[in-house]
């Protein structure tokens, strides 16, 4: 493999490692936590720490923040590895600066997100943060299956980022809220979350399996020639070279 398919390797690899084990532990300390409250509120005791509460707000924030790095990861990678294949550079070196400050800047409104503690400031950071996101992802190297949508990896994955980022900007909220609305938002939307993060174990492992790594683009391309035009599409076998021995 060369330094391209690693690049290529490197958002699955991160998802595996880091976020997918991340989303197994905070589910599980969210009903911990949600068990405790309910065996509190009637009155009686609960095995559970209560300790569990903080550790599932900790590993949460991990959490959001891990997937909102692994979406700038795969976006970065058609992004720039399209940018080096055509040597947009030198056509068009002010949209390259353009992305380049984009990514850091989306990456510094992840950070400072994270430090913010006034309200205002967290709205700020955290829709620079959303906005980043989107405004890469609109870019034209970036495949989104915009024909089916409801089966994207790009549009799932935006999602949940989304939610994630919001997440962050109302931890506090749902501490200081007695009235339990903004802690149902919280649960309602990342319900939702992980019905997202399903659907990309699903969707990444298919995009996988149509991604070719660079030994074998050529070989995949000269099996079939395709012909599309935006109704119609037509796939012609062709002759395979061998392999390499």
């Amino acid at each position: 493999m060369n330094a391209n398919d690693l690049f290529l390797l490197l958002h699955p690899i991160f998802a595996v490692a880091v976020v997918f084990p991340l989303i197994g532990m905070v589910v599980r300390m969210a009903w911990q936590t949600r068990q405790r409250r309910l065996a509190v509120a009637t009155g009686g005791k609960s095995s559970i720490p209560g300790v569990v509460g903080k550790e599932h707000v900790d590993l949460g924030r991990w959490l959001s923040g891990s997937v909102v790095v692994l979406s700038l990861i795969g976006l970065a990678h058609p992004i720039f590895s399209k940018i080096l294949e055509q040597q947009a550079w030198i056509k068009s070196p002010f949209r390259v600066v353009f992305l380049l400050m984009m990514f850091v800047a989306t990456s510094g409104s992840l950070f400072f997100l994270y430090r913010s503690t006034q309200k205002i400031w967290l709205g700020i950071f955290a829709t620079l943060t959303g906005m980043g996101l989107v405004v890469l992802g609109s870019q034209p190297e970036i495949y989104r299956r915009e024909a089916e949508w409801y089966v994207s990896h790009y549009y799932y994955g935006i999602i949940a980022a989304m939610l994630m980022i919001f997440s962050l900007a109302i931890i506090q909220d749902i501490y200081r809220d007695r009235s339990n609305r903004w802690r149902n938002v919280h649960i309602i939307l990342n319900c939702l979350a992980l019905l997202l993060f399903i659907g990309q174990g699903f969707t990444g492992t298919r995009d996988l399996l149509e991604i070719p790594l660079s030994w074998q683009k050529p070989y995949v391309e000269s099996l079939y020639k395709y012909e599309c035009d935006k109704k119609n599409c037509s796939i012609q076998p062709q002759s395979v070279p061998s392999l390499p021995k």
